[in-house]
């Protein structure tokens, strides 16, 4: 089984054709609602590939709440571990523009996602073969957590976004760490190439349609990436994680898992939605069937 952590947004969507200046008023082109979250994102993404996955996390009291409740549920996320809180629930507003994405995030319930919550729901946790966080929660939570599951020996796929709240000394506590570029180089202060050999199958750097990178201990590995007709990018990392997690669940070889996870994640940017676009195990085993 596979625990995600973290956090679960209700995604405002707003398409421009131009960004908005500093005390400009412009007209979008369309507006969309859909469910979000770091944490819930990969969370479906793991389901829909038929994993067995739960979700610890907060939602508010409100519609939104219900609704991102409900969701998760036909998801086959297994959802016992989810509470609601007494206050709003978490929001995204994303901003798309030329295929690009600009995303500001209101916690809401999430920061209810306290070590308490994790105490009351370890019972569960402990039970998992991997844990899979992000940074959209609380810090202390994560940091509690991590050790925990150091603790007691449970796998830890840790997906540093937001980068600035990542700690350097948790590198010791993940198994593997997910940046993309642009989180490499604020967690570490350097570029991939130079910083990359000290952590040897372990961090993980996202590159978008070009792949991923990871030193093997002997040599910087590059898996390549598939490009997918590009509709909409928020979420591919999401996907990415949450097929990650799944391929490394199901005994895959660290470059099968990431040949796995990129082909996932190629498929889920051809619809517009992070979690609509995920795709299920039959459309990458097709696609990876297609290109072998």
């Amino acid at each position: 089984m596979i625990t995600v952590i973290g956090s679960i947004n209700m995604d405002l969507i707003v398409g421009t054709d131009v960004f908005p200046k500093k005390g400009e008023t412009l007209l979008g082109s369309y507006f969309e609602m859909n469910p979000g979250g770091k944490g819930a994102n990969q969370a479906v993404a793991i389901a829909r590939l038929d994993g067995e996955v739960s979700m610890v996390g907060r939602v508010g009291i409100d519609s939104f709440g219900e609704v991102l409740f409900t969701k998760l549920e036909k998801e086959n996320v297994n959802v016992n571990c989810l509470k609601r809180a007494n206050t709003s629930t978490g929001i995204a507003n994303i901003i798309l523009h030329e295929r690009d994405n600009r995303i500001l995030v209101v916690p809401g319930a999430n920061s209810k996602v306290t070590p308490k919550v994790i105490d009351e729901h370890w019972e569960h946790i402990n039970k998992s073969s991997i844990v899979v966080m992000q940074l959209e929660i609380p810090i202390e939570t994560v940091e509690y957590t991590l050790n925990k599951c150091k603790e007691n020996r449970i796998q830890v796929i840790l997906n540093p976004a937001p980068a600035s709240f990542f700690k350097p000394e948790w590198i010791e506590l993940v198994d593997y760490l997910t940046p993309n570029e642009h989180e490499f180089e604020t967690i570490f202060g350097e570029k991939v190439d130079r910083m990359i050999e000290k952590y040897p199958n372990k961090v993980i750097v996202t590159l978008g349609d070009r792949g991923v990178c990871y030193h093997n201990g002997k040599k910087l590995v590059l898996v390549s990436g598939y490009k997918g007709e590009v509709t909409d990018t928020t979420g591919a990392g999401d996907t990415f994680n949450g097929a990650f997690a799944y391929a490394i669940s199901k005994g895959f070889s660290l470059e099968e898992a990431l040949q796995f996870a990129n082909i996932a994640a190629s498929i889920s940017i051809e619809k517009i939605g992070a979690q609509s676009g995920m795709p299920t195990l039959a459309q990458v085993e097709k696609r990876l069937s297609i290109i072998k």
